[in-house]
């Protein structure tokens, strides 16, 4: 099936390793241009580099970088100015953070949920709004989440707290920005093999028990690879999904058991 994403052009944002990563190299290997953002330079570089090799072996779309920090206020209008200088044209945005710190509600410094909140929710919610204004009709807008909008994870409370609230402001976005024919999405991601995951897998006193303690709870038995969450996200960002907004998309090998 043809995606449409020939040419297209998106930001993903968190995007030198992981989930953005394996996002960006499924959007590059089908066509589309793509603006990656990290917070080093040397990060940024190499995945890059990458991306351009991927495009090059596939005689298909290309790749640039900007050091840039969600939380920071000037953020979203820098990369969408690259975005479009570089490529003349911008149809869409995944936004993807890194994952707050860890640990209960009761205990996790007030400080921790003040920093979270700046980067997770505010800055998400600041380039969401930023492209909006941008975007033409036919132009996307994905968040990348987590399992947490339906269920809480135990030993993540900031999570937990924060994300069904961007949730919920996604999905009023899609109300706002969908006579316009802008799409509003979010990915639930669960279990995915990313360092992310192994970091937070790292914290139990036996760190591969925890792994088959969590694998046991999934349907399918395992954990998901980033290059399958990386599919979904660049179909339901693609044209083929022009039809879809104002769902979260759970990639959870069935984990999440709630409809």
């Amino acid at each position: 099936m043809d995606l449409g994403l020939k040419n297209k052009t998106y930001i993903v944002t968190g995007a030198t390793r992981g989930l953005g990563l394996a996002t960006a190299r499924e959007l590059v290997a089908d066509g589309a241009h793509v603006l990656i953002s990290g917070r080093t330079q040397q990060a940024v570089d190499a995945a890059v580099s990458e991306l351009e090799k991927l495009g090059t072996a596939h005689g298909s779309g290309t790749a640039h970088g900007l050091v840039a920090d969600n939380a920071a206020p000037d953020t979203a209008d820098r990369l969408i100015a690259e975005a479009t200088t570089r490529f003349g044209r911008f149809d869409g945005i995944l936004i993807s953070v890194g994952g707050p710190q860890a640990g209960p509600v009761e205990t996790t410094p007030e400080s921790a949920w003040r920093d979270a909140f700046e980067s997770v929710f505010l800055g998400a919610l600041r380039l969401a709004r930023t492209a909006a204004a941008a975007l033409p009709s036919g132009g996307v807008i994905g968040f990348v989440l987590s399992s947490s909008v339906r269920q809480p994870i135990p030993g993540l409370g900031i999570s937990n707290g924060l994300r069904p609230g961007l949730a919920m402001a996604a999905k009023s976005l899609a109300d706002e920005l969908g006579p316009r024919g802008i799409r509003v999405l979010g990915l639930l991601p669960a279990r995915i093999d990313t360092d992310r995951v192994r970091e937070l897998d790292a914290l139990a006193p036996d760190p591969e028990a925890a792994r088959a303690h969590h694998s046991a709870t999934i349907p399918l038995r395992r954990y998901g690879t980033p290059e399958e969450f990386g599919k979904v996200a660049a179909f339901v960002l693609s044209p083929a999904a022009s039809y879809l907004t104002g769902l979260m998309v759970p990639v959870d090998g069935g984990a999440l058991r709630s409809l």
